[in-house]
């Protein structure tokens, strides 16, 4: 992997995961105990890539303040910064200078993948390709860009979220781009790859292939997905050489406290200083650094941010927990609710039961 770099786009704001990405770039939130985005930059380093570029704009700071030079992970990161949007064509565009490899790895930075990098590299070098794409077949094609490909794995047709996809092949946010191909992009406007690049690419009868496999697979774009990912990261469901402690039900942090009569399962991620009181339960949630969870409290597939509380007795499922804000006593929270930072809710001031 001598002759191979990585460029990783992380400028977008995420707003689908709101009010979390208020504070912190999706790729940065605490996921399985450390930022999302030390996953992959683990797996890159892991395959052998020594160095990546970073395609940043969003709190574009945050990236550099906490991986820096990259050295701590055996990389070497170079940041690059969008100064407005360009879309995931543009922003490889944007990165192009900064690029010495012939071949170059391109990741979405929202993606959560067990593949196996070096055969997508494999698969790259043995067509001669000008453009290599990690396809993953997934049940319900319909919401994601389709890629159906002929026997050489050859790709025929890029469909982007079509109601009656022909194939159950996805394009899976993960590439291998000749640097010729990045260079020919256009520079300094927004262009998509998957609506511009890849068509004109194939009606100019470049080599285009896809690498098609069954890995772990997950877009970490919603709530419900963060959670999962998280939780499957935790257990060792989904790949990582960055996890701060060993695969289980739990992971909990230094610092953490919980209350031996306190359960806690379903691969939850217990951040630095969190309490957990007598008689909680938890499960399959992210507890952020500094979270407390209160005595009889129930948190299930739910998000509590950073100093948050849930107060005695509280439930809270299926629910995002903004920074700082506080459940109240007895609330019941369902449904896909999401409460800002700072929001105080007073107790048994928001319940979906009548009972009490």
């Amino acid at each position: 992997m001598q002759d191979v770099e990585a460029v990783v786009l992380v400028g977008g704001k995420g707003t689908r995961l709101r009010p979390l990405t208020l504070s912190a770039p999706k790729p940065m939130l605490p996921t399985a105990g450390v930022p999302f985005l030390a996953h992959l930059l683990s797996r890159i380093r892991a395959a052998g890539v020594g160095r990546v570029v970073l395609g940043t704009s969003y709190l574009a700071e945050t990236f550099s303040e906490h991986f820096g030079d990259g050295s701590a992970l055996g990389l070497e990161i170079e940041y690059v910064v969008e100064s407005h949007p360009l879309g995931t064509g543009g922003g490889i565009r944007n990165v192009a200078k900064y690029l010495t490899t012939d071949n170059v790895l391109v990741f979405n930075g929202d993606v959560l993948c067990g593949t196996d990098l070096r055969a997508v590299v494999d698969t790259h070098r043995r067509n001669d390709a000008d453009v290599t794409l990690h396809l993953v077949r997934v049940q319900d094609p319909r919401a994601y860009g389709c890629v159906p490909t002929d026997e050489s794995g050859s790709v025929l047709d890029f469909l982007e979220k079509t109601e009656d996809p022909p194939t159950d092949q996805i394009n899976a946010g993960c590439y291998v781009f000749r640097r010729s191909v990045i260079e020919s992009i256009p520079e300094g406007r927004a262009v998509s790859v998957e609506r511009e690049t890849f068509p004109e690419l194939l009606s100019a009868g470049a080599q285009v292939f896809g690498h098609v496999d069954n890995a772990y697979w997950r877009d970490m774009g919603t709530p419900a997905d963060l959670i999962h990912g998280s939780a499957d990261l935790v257990r060792g469901v989904a790949p990582s050489a960055a996890l701060p402690g060993p695969t289980g039900e739990s992971l909990v942090l230094e610092g953490a406290e919980v209350d031996d009569s306190a359960l806690v399962f379903g691969g939850t991620t217990v951040g630095r200083g969190v309490r957990i009181g007598a008689g909680a339960r938890v499960e399959g949630s992210m507890l952020f650094d500094g979270a407390v969870v209160g005595e009889g409290a129930v948190v299930e597939h739910a998000v509590i941010g950073a100093g948050a509380r849930v107060e005695e007795g509280a439930l809270v499922n299926d629910t995002v927990v903004g920074d700082r804000a506080v459940v109240g006593a007895h609330c019941e929270l369902r449904r896909g609710l999401r409460i800002w930072p700072d929001v105080v809710l007073p107790p048994h001031g928001l319940r979906f039961s009548p009972d009490v």
